[in-house]
């Protein structure tokens, strides 16, 4: 078992947290907890997917994410005549030292801002899928480890737009949530309209750096998760495997997922331990992507959070103080 945050450190977690999406959020307007959620994923070592229409604000998010935070950012404009070494870098003979050298992408960074990424073709969005599982980058043979911490924030285009490619199933599994933006409330947009050239993800200044950041990761997989929830948290994917209108069902590696969202989101409320409250929460962002639904039931246009919704009404909510259970809600 392992050993309990102190008050401090949990508090002291959440107010940096919190200074950050006070930070994102001053250019994000409207969208709290999208900024939350992305944070979330950021402290529970995982990567964000941004689906949206265009101008909707995804890339003005990622990049002022990466602002906020005192490190190094790259950002990929990915586009169709882009190449996998484009992304991970590429060895080239040195004639003065008469060796190979190794020259790194623009991926060797503590966040990666990959902007458009569907319109990449699938042999250039693949370049990602080792970096963003592994941390590293393998090229001819040899491994280079990018940066700790390491965030992908991927941006994309709806798959019916013109110009676009469909992510693999086993990319889209890599990343820990996947997001909306959204259009803006009239209010939000209205105040967008009124400062519209003061607000730029380039005029924030960083409220922390990746060491902290780092520290903070490592406190995420500290929360304490009692014996209950780990069982909640894989009956709720059986829930979705077992589903009538589901052709294929949440992975294991998708309940790691949500176990270790749920850590970091409870840290960001200023709690050291995880409630059956937040798997609710981050359970859309987290299993909505990662469920494939049977022919007939996108025909019929079921969507996946109605399946998600059909599995936390059908698996019971432990209680906190006995064996007994209560249908969930």
């Amino acid at each position: 078992m392992t050993e309990q945050l102190p008050p401090q450190h949990i508090h002291g977690f959440a107010e940096v947290a919190a200074a950050l999406a006070d930070r994102v959020g001053a250019v994000v307007l409207g969208k709290p907890e999208v900024v939350r959620l992305a944070l979330t994923a950021l402290f529970a070592q995982g990567h964000v997917l941004l689906e949206d229409v265009p101008g909707v604000g995804k890339t003005t998010l990622a990049r002022a994410l990466a602002a906020s935070i005192k490190g190094q950012w790259r950002r990929i404009q990915f586009t169709p005549d882009l190449l996998p070494s484009d992304v991970s870098g590429v060895t080239i003979f040195n004639q003065a030292s008469r060796g190979f050298e190794f020259h790194p992408g623009p991926v060797f960074a503590n966040i990666v801002i990959a902007d458009e990424i569907n319109r990449a073709s699938p042999k250039t969005q693949s370049a990602l899928l080792e970096v963003m599982e592994e941390r590293r980058v393998t090229v001819d043979g040899v491994p280079h480890p990018v940066p700790q911490p390491f965030l992908v924030v991927a941006t994309q285009n709806p798959v019916e737009m013109d110009g676009t490619y469909r992510l693999p199933e086993a990319q889209l599994d890599r990343f820990l949530v996947k997001l909306s933006v959204g259009y803006p409330s009239e209010d939000v947009e209205v105040e967008v309209l009124r400062g519209a050239a003061l607000r730029s993800p380039d005029t924030l200044e960083p409220v922390t750096d990746t060491t902290i950041v780092g520290e903070m990761v490592r406190m995420a997989t500290r929360v304490h998760v009692a014996d209950p929830l780990y069982t909640y948290a894989v009956r709720l994917a059986a829930a979705t495997r077992n589903h009538p209108q589901v052709r294929v069902g949440v992975s294991p590696r998708g309940v790691i997922a949500l176990t270790r969202a749920a850590c970091a989101y409870a840290l960001i409320n200023g709690r050291g331990y995880v409630l059956p409250e937040d798997f609710k929460t981050l359970l859309e962002p987290v299993f909505a992507h990662r469920v494939l639904l049977s022919a007939d039931a996108q025909l019929r246009g079921v969507t996946a959070a109605e399946v998600l919704g059909d599995a936390v009404r059908s698996v019971p909510v432990p209680l906190p103080d006995t064996n007994r259970v209560t249908a969930g809600a």
